[in-house]
C-alpha cells in the first residue's frame, strides 16, 4: 500500500472517530485522531462531551510513550492557542510525534495555520489536504460558525409522496413509519439542536427529545416564535429545567411572558424582524451562532422551512417521503415562497437515497 493510500484509510478512520463527538462537544469541532506507528493503531480519540479533552490529548493518553517517533492523524488542524488547556500542537510536539497528517486547516483566527506553523517550528513533518472535501462536509457546522458566524442547518422534511404534512383537518401522525421516527431520532442526537418554529409547536406539541435509543445527553431544543405565543402548559414548557429549551423571540413579546418562560427555566434570545415582520433567518442563525451552536436540525414547519429556504440558509436537506397521498387541501411541507421563475428556486444536489422501513430516505446538499 502507497504512502498516500495509508493516509487515506487513517485520515477516514480519523474522520469516522470524530464524527462520535458530533451533537456533543459544540461550540468545539468534533474532531478525531489516530496515532500509528509502522501500520499498528497506538491510541485513537475524539472530542469528548462539552469540547474537552480534544482528540489528541486523548490519543496520546492511550499511546504513551510509544507515540515517540509516531504519526498523527487529524481530522482538523490541530490547535495553536492556550485556552481552558495547552494547545494541542504543543502536546504532539512534546510527545515526540514525528509527523502530523490533516485534512484541513483551522479557520478559527486564534489557530488559522498556527498549529501548523508550531509544529514545524517544532521539527515536526506536517501534510495537510487529506481526505479535505471529505472532512469539510464532517466539520461545515464548525466551519460556518467561524468564518460566517452562523451554525449549519439541516433541513429535515417527512411527508406524503405529495408533500403534504397533514390532512386538511390538521391530522399528521404518523405519515412516516416507525423506522424512519427513529432515523430521525438518531440524526437529532448527532446535532447540537432541534428547530422548530411556533406552529409546529402549538400543533404537534412536540417533546424535540431523542428518545429509545439509549443516548445520555439531549440536544438543545430551539423554538422560533416572534411573539412567544406558546403554550405555557405544553411539553416543552414543563420540560424546561430536565432539557435545554431556547426561545427565539421579538421585539414584540409581551413582558410578563417573557417573564413566565424564564420562570420556567427557558433560555431566550431576541432576534430582529425583518420587512415581513416575521423573525430575520438570518439574524436567526447569528444569534445561534453566537450562542456556540455548530449544527442545527430543522424540522420545520412550513413557513420555517420557506424562510430558511429563501434566505438560502438550509446546507443539507433531508426527506422522508411515505407512499401516501394526501391531496391539495393537506398542509404543505414547505410553506409560500414567493417564486414565479424555475431560476429563483434553491437548488439541492442529491448525496444518496435509500429505504427505511416502508418509506424512502433522500439526502441532499446545497449545491
Amino acid at each position: 500500500m502507497s504512502q498516500t493510500d495509508t493516509d487515506r484509510r487513517f485520515m477516514a478512520l480519523a474522520l469516522s472517530l470524530g464524527a462520535r463527538g458530533m451533537g456533543r462537544c459544540w461550540p468545539n469541532p468534533a474532531v478525531g485522531c489516530v496515532i500509528v506507528r509502522d501500520g499498528r493503531i497506538l491510541g485513537r480519540g475524539w472530542t469528548q462531551p462539552g469540547g474537552r479533552p480534544h482528540a489528541e490529548v486523548v490519543a496520546l493518553a492511550q499511546a504513551g510513550a510509544a507515540a515517540r517517533g509516531a504519526t498523527a492523524y487529524v481530522s482538523l488542524e490541530p490547535c495553536a492557542h492556550h485556552g481552558q488547556t495547552p494547545p494541542c500542537a504543543a502536546a504532539l510536539a512534546e510527545a515526540g510525534i514525528a509527523r502530523v497528517v490533516t485534512a484541513l486547516e483551522d479557520p478559527d483566527p486564534r489557530v488559522a495555520g498556527g498549529g501548523h506553523a508550531l509544529l514545524r517550528a517544532a521539527g515536526v513533518t506536517v501534510e495537510t489536504g487529506v481526505l479535505a472535501d471529505r472532512a469539510a462536509r464532517d466539520h461545515r457546522g464548525f466551519l460556518l460558525n467561524r468564518t460566517a458566524g452562523r451554525p449549519m442547518v439541516t433541513l429535515k422534511l417527512a411527508a406524503s409522496f405529495d408533500g403534504r404534512i397533514a390532512t386538511a383537518s390538521g391530522e399528521s401522525q404518523w405519515i412516516t413509519g416507525p423506522e424512519a421516527r427513529r432515523a430521525v431520532h438518531a440524526m437529532r442526537a448527532r446535532h447540537d439542536a432541534v428547530m422548530v418554529g411556533a406552529g409546529t409547536a402549538r400543533a404537534d406539541d412536540p417533546a424535540l427529545t431523542v428518545r429509545g435509543l439509549g443516548v445520555g445527553h439531549q440536544p438543545a431544543r430551539v423554538v422560533c416564535t416572534r411573539r412567544l405565543d406558546l403554550p405555557l402548559d405544553s411539553q416543552l414548557a414543563r420540560s424546561a429545567r430536565e432539557v435545554p429549551l431556547w426561545l427565539c423571540h421579538g421585539a414584540d413579546a409581551a413582558p410578563e411572558i417573557l417573564a413566565a418562560w424564564v420562570g420556567l427555566g427557558a433560555r431566550l434570545l431576541p432576534v430582529a424582524v425583518g420587512r415581513d415582520r416575521q423573525l430575520d433567518p438570518a439574524a436567526l442563525l447569528r444569534a445561534l451562532g453566537a450562542a456556540g451552536l455548530t449544527r442545527v436540525f430543522c424540522e420545520g414547519g412550513g413557513a420555517l422551512a420557506a424562510a430558511l429556504l429563501g434566505a438560502g440558509l438550509v446546507d443539507e436537506l433531508i426527506g422522508f417521503t411515505a407512499g401516501m397521498t394526501l391531496g391539495a387541501e393537506g398542509y404543505p411541507s414547505i410553506g409560500a415562497m414567493g417564486l414565479d421563475r424555475l431560476a429563483q428556486a434553491p437548488r439541492f444536489r442529491l448525496l444518496d437515497s435509500r429505504p427505511v422501513g416502508p418509506d424512502l430516505l433522500h439526502r441532499w446538499e446545497r449545491a
